[in-house]
C-alpha cells in the first residue's frame, strides 16, 4: 500500500483507559521518522476482516485524554486456530508492513506471540489491561485509571453506608487477578476484602464488620473481586445475612471502571510505550514487550510476559486487617 516503511498497530482484548494515548504515541513516533502507520479496526478479528484505515497526525489529534480505543477492539475466538493466523499474517505480509504493535492484555500477548512464531511476523507489545494481571512488568496501561475510579465510586457509597449506618459489599472488576481488589481496600479503608480464587472465610469477613461496630463504627466497606463466576457476590451477600446475621447492600461496579478519562499515569505510560514499540521494531526486534520493572522502562523478550500474574504481595493483605482493625 506504500513505497515507505510501513507499521500496523490494533488494540485487542478489553478496552482500557490510556490506549488511546499509546495509540497517538505510535503514530506520531512513526511518523517523526517517515514510518507510515496503519491501524487495524476491532483487534485481531479486523486482521480476519481485512479492516484497515491509515493512520496520519490528524487522525490522533485530541485523543490523549479520551478512555476506550478509537479503532475499536474485540475478542476474536476465531484468530485461536491455526488457519485463521495464517489468514491474519498473509494479510500483513501483503500489506507490506515491517512489523505489528498490539495493544492488550495476555491473550493478545499470545496471539502475537504465535504470529511471530508460526509466521515470522515482527511483534511489539504494549500491555493494556486495567486487571495489572501480565508477567513481567509492573504495571499495565489502564490499571491507575481503573483503580481511581473504583476509590470515587467507594467514597460515595461510603457517605450513604455513613448515612445509613449500613455495610456494603463493593464487587470491583479483576477476575481471577486481584490487583484492583486489594488496591481500593487498602485505599478506601474497607474492613475485608473476598477473592473468590481463594480460600473465602465468611465468618472472619463478619467478625471484622462486627468488631468495628462494637467500637461505634457507622459504616463498613467488603470489597469482593468479581471472580470468574458471574453472581458471585450475591451468593456472598446471602450468606452474610442467613449465617451471620450481617445486613449488606451491594453494590457492583461493573464497566464504568474501564472507561473515563485516562489518569496521568496512563497517559504517562502509554505515551512512553508507545514509542519504545515503534523503536523497538525500527531496531529490527521481532518478539518484544515494554514493560516496568524495578520502575524503570525497558524492551523485554516477549516470552517473558505471556504467563498471566495473578498473585499479589500477601503483605497488603496483613496491611489491610492491620489498617481495618
Amino acid at each position: 500500500m506504500s513505497q515507505k516503511q510501513s507499521i500496523a498497530v490494533l488494540c485487542s482484548g478489553g478496552d482500557g483507559p490510556g490506549m488511546n494515548a499509546a495509540l497517538r504515541s505510535v503514530v506520531r513516533s512513526a511518523f517523526k521518522v517517515g514510518v507510515d502507520v496503519y491501524g487495524v479496526y476491532k483487534g485481531y478479528e479486523g486482521l480476519l476482516e481485512r479492516s484497515i484505515v491509515p493512520l496520519d497526525l490528524a487522525s490522533v489529534g485530541n485523543i490523549i485524554q479520551r478512555g476506550g480505543t478509537f479503532i475499536y477492539t474485540s475478542r476474536s475466538p476465531r484468530f485461536m486456530e491455526p488457519v485463521h493466523r495464517a489468514k491474519a499474517a498473509a494479510y500483513l505480509k501483503e500489506l507490506g508492513v515491517m512489523g505489528l504493535v498490539v495493544i492488550g492484555g495476555n491473550g493478545s500477548f499470545n496471539g502475537a506471540n504465535l504470529l511471530n512464531k508460526e509466521h515470522g511476523i515482527a511483534v511489539a507489545c504494549i500491555p493494556g489491561t486495567i486487571d495489572n494481571d501480565i508477567q513481567g512488568t509492573e504495571f499495565t496501561i489502564g490499571f491507575d485509571t481503573a483503580t481511581n475510579t473504583a476509590v470515587e465510586a467507594i467514597d460515595k457509597i461510603r457517605d450513604t453506608a455513613t448515612s445509613h449506618e449500613r455495610t456494603f459489599l463493593v464487587e470491583v472488576m479483576g477476575r481471577s487477578a486481584g490487583g484492583i481488589a486489594i488496591t481500593v481496600a487498602i485505599t478506601t479503608g474497607a474492613e475485608a476484602v473476598i477473592f473468590p480464587d481463594r480460600s473465602v472465610d465468611l465468618a472472619k469477613v463478619a467478625t471484622a464488620v462486627t468488631r468495628g461496630v462494637a467500637r461505634g463504627k457507622k459504616s463498613s466497606i467488603i470489597i469482593v473481586a468479581e471472580g470468574e463466576k458471574e453472581g458471585l457476590g450475591h451468593d456472598y451477600q446471602k450468606v452474610l445475612k442467613e449465617k451471620y446475621q450481617l445486613d449488606t447492600r451491594l453494590c457492583i461496579l461493573g464497566h464504568i471502571q474501564r472507561g473515563g478519562n485516562p489518569s496521568a499515569r496512563d497517559r504517562f505510560l502509554g505515551s512512553i510505550m508507545g514509542n519504545m514499540a515503534v523503536k523497538a521494531l525500527l531496531d529490527g526486534q521481532t518478539a518484544v514487550a515494554t514493560v516496568v520493572r524495578q520502575g524503570q522502562f525497558i524492551i523485554a523478550p516477549l516470552s517473558e510476559c505471556l504467563n498471566k500474574r495473578n498473585d499479589f504481595d500477601n503483605g497488603l493483605l496483613e496491611l489491610l486487617n492491620t489498617l481495618a482493625l
